[in-house]
């Protein structure tokens, strides 16, 4: 394995890591109606510790707790962000909802979802549909049976929406040179035809 595919899937893992942790403690913030520093002060890492040292050698413990607590620093901002926003947020959620009541989604699902619209919104280095995938997968691992199937189909809706459509790379530069031939074939005023 290259030593980019190396680090990409590092970055790929500790953002993974940051998201379950960040579902966790929002799921927790909101049902303990916790404050966020009580939640971040009680939330344990052991359990991604032992997850990522038992492929890993002894030696490279170091690294590894390094690795959990840059997932942990990255989940804060998320969840902080999430909360921050969370009436904008909300927002967007209820108006794809169809049928649904954002009180009444499961408390998973709809943190979830919070934390997939915050980063549809801020985080800009992340392609939206990946942020999409990987909502999924929390609903999948952490939510009940149709969680994937639910999560999928509002935030399909999200994406669709004018305020998160991105445009096709290529596309824009076939229709400005549409638009550019267009226009130099129109006549212009004073000109004849």
């Amino acid at each position: 394995m290259s030593r980019n595919r190396q680090r990409k899937g590092r970055v790929s893992g500790k953002r993974r890591r940051a998201r379950e942790m960040a579902v966790q403690m929002l799921y927790q913030q909101e049902l303990g109606a916790s404050e966020l520093e009580a939640v971040f002060s009680t939330f344990d890492i052991s359990d991604y510790l032992s997850e990522i040292e038992s492929d890993r050698p002894p030696e490279d413990r170091g690294a590894v707790q390094a690795r959990a607590e840059e997932s942990f620093q990255h989940a804060k901002v998320l969840v902080q962000g999430t909360v921050q926003d969370g009436e904008q947020i909300d927002d967007l959620i209820r108006a794809h909802a169809e049928n649904w009541r954002l009180e009444r989604m499961p408390a998973i699902d709809r943190n979830i979802l919070r934390l997939a619209v915050y980063e549809m919104l801020h985080e800009q280095q992340v392609p939206k549909v990946v942020i999409v995938d990987e909502a999924i997968e929390l609903a999948k691992k952490f939510g009940a049976e149709s969680s994937g199937r639910f999560v999928n189909g509002l935030l399909d809706g999200v994406l669709k929406s004018p305020r998160f459509r991105e445009p096709i790379p290529g596309k824009a530069k076939r229709s400005t040179a549409l638009e550019k031939a267009a226009a130099v074939s129109e006549p212009t005023e004073g000109s004849p035809g």
